[in-house]
């Protein structure tokens, strides 16, 4: 073979070569919209085809039309074309594809781009169950449920490129539509805020109005903020009610949630002192709608994942029956530290529970089963050995089982007065109530009986000195009563005629001498009394 001939030869492999690469498919382009495919009703939207630095033309096609949609010139470096529509309407709602032509022709067509207009019809509700605070980890079910007899539910996260999860409806027999879908595991690795959307088999591009966001809180198990009320557990309607959570820990925000809601309310935490951090939630005004259990959650700003629950708070609403309650104590309103108290509460109308609060007391109300004690339905309180610490105004409310956050009106206030040594400091030298150490039930009752005891004793010994200086002054009235008597007799016989013989007893001699010796001791006697009764002795001379 020649080389000439050779050499043609290898050309026109080449040639052939070369030409049956550029007879092949072109690239396929890729198709996307901004801000997203999913556009509520008049907001802007772009779509974007993409393809070779060759292409020369780009075309979007919209699925059911023949003709071409729109066709634009590319964007520089000729790789991209824009279709813009400038106010989204269910027209340019459906399907679309784009594909772009090169000097070796048309390219084949994108994968479809669901463009989806929203708010035409009313929003659907979501809600998570049995609860939006789901342990890191755990599983949780979102519903999407609407009155609409919408055909299909559509849930779609926000923030994640993610294809949005489409279920057939399901009508219930309260006539409500609803979808199911389970979400999980759920992890503190990002924030899971979700809405749903209810269409139409008919018109599958054209959406409801999106539901209202429902943010997943993933808890952890950091240290649990604590939860109280400013106002008490019991409040009435048309009150200003305000929940205070707070932490040591230093969360930079706090979540409230309550017990059956589909949604939670967050605050940012404030930090009233150093190391401590926390926020008030205002409900106001109070309505029977406030009623229930609530808890709270701290978590920091870095990062997704929440606290453990605080303790549950149980908020009542008094003032929702009107049967009459009322609250009596036994063996009285005042008593001893030491004793046992009963406290009774009444009604004529049946109510399945009563409960008695105490104004200022930190601890949630006490609660007991009433008994039906013909005519009346009632509770008996029992309370000992009462200390200074069970003093204070008391009030009962009626409750029923089917709804035990509502309450009645309350009864009148009943005060409570505990006396006695208890809660006296044993070391009077303290420097403060804290220091003192208290005494106990045991020691307060013994204390009790002392003090009884001391009283009647003292009382006896009054008693007994009174009458002791009185037969001292009964004892001296008669000594003083047979002196004088003496004395007249000694008077009598001075004044007997000179001469007169007496006769004289056999033991006259030991009568005088007995006589002045107990003439002396009188004298002396009397003149101790008189120096300590000098009162009492004149004003009994007097008598």
């Amino acid at each position: 073979m020649t080389p000439a001939l050779t050499a043609l030869l290898c050309l026109g492999l080449s040639l052939d070569t070369r030409t049956r690469v550029q007879a092949g498919p072109l690239p396929k382009p890729t198709l996307w919209a901004e801000p997203g495919s999913v556009i509520m009703w008049g907001s802007p939207v772009t779509i974007w085809c993409r393809g070779t630095l060759e292409a020369q033309e780009y075309r979007l096609d919209k699925e059911g039309i023949p003709e071409p949609w729109d066709t634009q010139n590319p964007l520089e470096p000729r790789n991209k074309a824009r279709f813009s529509i400038p106010s989204m309407t269910e027209r340019h709602a459906g399907r679309f594809r784009c594909h772009y032509y090169s000097p070796t022709g048309w390219s084949e067509r994108s994968d479809p781009l669901e463009l989806v207009v929203t708010g035409f019809y009313s929003k659907p509700t979501l809600s998570a169950l049995p609860s939006p605070v789901v342990a890191s980890g755990g599983n949780v079910t979102l519903q999407c449920g609407s009155q609409r007899g919408y055909h299909h539910f559509v849930l779609i996260e926000e923030g994640e490129h993610r294809l949005p999860r489409t279920l057939d409806s399901q009508q219930l027999h309260s006539g409500q539509f609803q979808a199911l879908f389970p979400v999980g595991p759920v992890t503190p690795s990002h924030r899971w805020t979700f809405r749903c959307y209810g269409y139409y088999s008919n018109t599958p591009q054209v959406w409801s109005h999106p539901s209202d966001p429902l943010e997943i809180l993933a808890s952890g198990v950091s240290r649990k903020p604590s939860l109280l009320t400013l106002q008490g557990p019991v409040v009435a309607p048309g009150e200003t009610l305000t929940l205070q959570c707070g932490s040591d820990v230093g969360y930079d925000r706090f979540a409230l949630y309550k017990e059956g809601e589909r949604d939670f309310l967050q605050c940012p935490g404030q930090q009233p002192q150093a190391g401590l951090s926390q926020a008030n939630f205002t409900l106001s005004p109070v309505s029977r709608s406030h009623r229930g259990q609530y808890r709270c959650y701290g978590a920091h700003n870095l990062s997704s994942e929440w606290s453990a629950p605080s303790d549950p708070l149980d908020i009542l609403i008094s003032g929702q029956f009107y049967d009459t309650i009322s609250l009596s104590v036994q063996p009285g309103p005042t008593v001893a530290s030491g004793e046992n108290v009963t406290l009774l509460c009444q009604s004529w109308g049946q109510f399945h529970t009563f409960l008695l609060t105490k104004e200022g007391a930190a601890h949630p109300p006490l609660r007991l089963r009433s008994e039906h004690r013909a005519p009346k339905y009632q509770a008996e309180f029992p309370m000992g050995p009462v200390t200074s610490a069970h003093g204070g105004t008391y009030r009962c409310y009626g409750s029923h089982s089917y709804s035990p956050h509502l309450l009645s009106l309350p009864s009148d206030p009943l005060e409570l007065v505990v006396s006695g040594l208890e809660d006296q400091p044993l070391n009077p030298s303290g420097s403060g109530p804290q220091s003192a150490p208290r005494l106990s039930s045991g020691a307060g009752t013994r204390a009790a009986g002392l003090g009884r005891y001391l009283e009647a004793l003292i009382g006896v010994s009054v008693a007994f000195v009174l009458l002791l200086f009185l037969l001292l002054f009964l004892v001296l009235r008669r000594q003083r009563q047979s002196k004088h008597k003496i004395s007249d007799q000694r008077k009598t016989d001075f004044q007997r005629p000179a001469g007169a013989a007496e006769p004289e007893p056999k033991d006259r001699g030991l009568l005088r001498r007995s006589s002045t010796a107990a003439d002396v001791q009188e004298e002396n006697l009397y003149a101790a009394v008189k120096d300590t009764q000098p009162e009492d002795r004149v004003e009994l001379d007097s008598q």
